[in-house]
């Protein structure tokens, strides 16, 4: 087993976090066979900088300390609704390279989720599975880590620029 350091992330993790997340919309395209997302790896390292400068947008790496590889991410964002009670924190993206998957590096990245949760003050973290049946283990790790299903399905309209 690995071990598996948890931290914010840092300058030199930009390439492999647009890398892990070219992966992560890669893998849901393959799955579902539909091209739901646009990947430009320059827009998105030059997007996660600067939401993350705007203290808009929080990532956590997971780094293999014997190897010094980057092993997964999660991403987070504040919300605000009523039906929530106010801020509450959404997890766009969590991502654990197929190398490191089955070895609770997922579980790890949930849980500094949860500790940086609990430090903003948000009164629940919320997260959307990708599409089922494609995903079912997906939705069954995040039922094991303490998530229940609150609503139906998310939908997207794109906005033309």
């Amino acid at each position: 087993m690995p071990e598996i350091q948890i931290t914010a992330i840092k300058e030199d993790d930009y390439d492999d976090l647009v890398f892990m997340v070219g992966g992560l919309l890669h893998e849901i395209m393959d799955k579902i066979n539909i091209k739901v997302f646009n990947f430009d790896p320059v827009a998105t390292k030059r997007r996660a900088k600067y939401l993350i400068s705007q203290g808009k947008y929080w990532v956590f790496i997971a780094k293999d300390l014997g190897s010094n590889r980057n092993a997964g991410f999660v991403s987070l964002y504040e919300s605000y609704a009523l039906y929530a009670e106010g801020a509450y924190g959404t997890i766009p993206e969590l991502y654990v390279a197929p190398g490191y998957r089955s070895k609770h590096i997922g579980q790890q990245l949930i849980e500094e989720a949860v500790k940086f949760a609990e430090k903003k003050g948000w009164t629940r973290l919320e997260v959307t599975t990708p599409p089922l049946p494609q995903f079912d283990r997906t939705l069954t790790f995040y039922e094991n880590n303490g998530f229940d299903i609150s609503g139906g399905r998310k939908l997207k309209r794109d906005i033309e620029s």
